[in-house]
């Protein structure tokens, strides 16, 4: 491996607290504040709904019951002290007190019952709100997801979606005891279900297994996020998937898991307009590189037939020179000159081309690998749901910056994303595809893997290869450009099997630069 770098790191801070990013993993980032935290959260930074007293669901209605209590109590003093004045004396004096504890008492009551009133009008009016709502709104049970967030908090674990990226069974047991307890009629009315009882129950069997945003509610949960935001593609009850924007406020304590109100609104027709508008600016690149590809191999062809020429015309007259009865060595000599010359001339031309069209970085900048992954994964999220495939990305502690060409590790990740979901495609059983990043000394190593049929240790060794490929239909240039764009940063890639089975892909780059956070 390529490790003799003499460059400085672009390093995150190194303490003992992990560096996390100040909002969770969103394409629809919010602007409100997210955390209290704006830096590196340590293991005893707990997020202060693990640290609040629970209220109970009931606290408006047990402080109304709370403030009569203080009036009735009073008065039912006073009324005990009037019975011992009217058994110790009798009289007006007892008589007196047994008023005043009357009138106390049915103060008390009065307030007591406003109170409640004024209670049960703000529930009321939160119900009607609630279900007059222009947007679809859903009343959803996190409790178990709390809990489960709490203890691994609490046990020292900071790196949530890290701890269940290399547990992607635990995640979807914890999905299957988020309850759907309630949505409002618009919800039943836009998505044309039959009644709410279609959307009731685990939340599981509407996130289908492709789903990425819900790990990020227990990121949003460990950190103390105040909002949460983010996209899901849900499963409607006619079997059809529907692609949302959820809201929602987090909760303050422990207690308010039970009831989490979530706002959705389908964003379904947007994303196919933006689609279109994405596919027409392809098509029109497509066209832009198709005329420059002509132009340029009319350029190409023009410099380089001009020495052909003068080569083919140069050969032919030092053959003739030589094949006279008195050969003209000097002539033929100076013929097969012009030939180098010529030559040298359509190699430099070559050469010139490969360069311009070559796999060298065309711009290095500072690179977050991870957000890298993440955007990659992103860019290719319509083709890994079609094949099932669902992607888990963890980073072991802090990751070093790479000075790199974005786009072209971006490049890399699509690949690699795209060869695992496609080997997966035909496998039964769970298809998680998991991207684990690492820094190991001077350089920073990327894991992919997955859990498809793996690859064989004869082809190994062949599959960097331009042209070669197993599949149908495929190009096999994926894994040779992976090959070249690695290459080009100073890196090494290879594949070997993955621990539980199935192909796993590695490449390492070397960090590089100064300092960078």
């Amino acid at each position: 491996m390529r490790h003799g770098f003499s460059r400085q790191r672009f390093a995150r801070p190194t303490d003992s607290r992990q560096a996390l990013p100040r909002q969770v993993f969103s394409r629809w980032p919010s602007r409100a504040s997210a955390s209290a935290h704006d830096g590196p959260i340590g293991i005893d930074d707990l997020p202060a709904w693990m640290l609040a007293a629970p209220p109970g669901r009931g606290r408006a209605r047990a402080t109304a019951i709370g403030t009569a209590a203080l009036l009735i109590l009073p008065s039912m003093g006073l009324a005990g002290l009037a019975g011992w004045a009217a058994a110790a004396r009798g009289g007006a004096p007892a008589l007196v007190l047994g008023a005043l504890a009357l009138v106390a008492g049915g103060a008390a009551l009065a307030v007591a019952a406003r109170q409640a009133q004024r209670y049960r009008i703000g529930e009321t009016r939160l119900e009607a709100i609630f279900e007059r709502s222009g947007i679809s709104m859903w009343r959803e049970d996190w409790t178990a997801a709390g809990e489960a967030v709490m203890a691994l908090r609490r046990a020292g674990t900071v790196d949530i979606e890290s701890h269940f990226a290399s547990r992607p069974e635990a995640l979807r047991a914890l999905r299957r005891q988020v309850i759907v307890t309630d949505v409002n009629g618009f919800t039943v009315e836009e998505t044309g279900a039959s009644g709410k009882d279609a959307y009731l129950g685990p939340l599981d069997r509407l996130l289908p297994d492709t789903d990425q945003t819900f790990v990020q509610w227990l990121v949003a949960f460990g950190r103390g996020d105040r909002f949460f935001r983010s996209e899901a593609h849900v499963v409607r009850a006619d079997g059809s998937e529907i692609d949302m924007l959820f809201t929602a406020m987090l909760p303050r304590d422990l207690a308010g898991f039970s009831e989490i109100v979530v706002t959705a609104l389908d964003v379904t027709a947007f994303k196919q307009a933006q689609k279109r508008f994405a596919r027409a600016d392809t098509e029109l690149a497509r066209a832009s590189r198709i005329t420059t590809v002509g132009a340029l191999s009319a350029s190409i062809a023009h410099e380089v037939n001009s020495p052909l020429a003068a080569i083919l015309a140069n050969a032919q007259a030092a053959t003739r020179w030589l094949r006279r009865p008195v050969p003209d060595i000097g002539e033929a000599a100076a013929a097969l000159d012009d030939v180098v010359t010529e030559a040298t001339r359509a190699r430099d031309v070559i050469a010139r081309t490969r360069s311009y069209l070559g796999n060298a970085p065309r711009a290095s900048a500072p690179v977050d690998l991870l957000q890298a992954a993440r955007d990659a994964n992103l860019l290719v999220e319509g083709e890994l749901r079609l094949h099932r495939a669902a992607v888990h990305i963890a980073a072991e502690g802090a990751i070093p910056w790479i000075d790199a060409d974005a786009i072209g590790l971006q490049q890399v990740f699509v690949n690699l994303l795209l060869n695992a979901a496609q080997a997966m495609a035909e496998g039964d059983g769970p298809r998680d595809v998991t991207v684990t990043i690492r820094a190991t000394g001077e350089a920073v190593t990327v894991d992919v893997t997955d859990t498809g049929p793996g690859i064989a240790p004869e082809r190994r060794a062949h599959i960097f290869e331009p042209f070669h490929s197993t599949r149908a239909g495929g190009m096999g240039m994926g894994l040779a450009i992976c090959r070249n764009l690695i290459d080009a940063h100073g890196g090494d890639i290879w594949a070997d099997a993955a621990p539980g089975g199935g192909a796993a892909f590695h490449f390492t780059l070397p960090v590089a630069g100064p300092a960078h956070g």
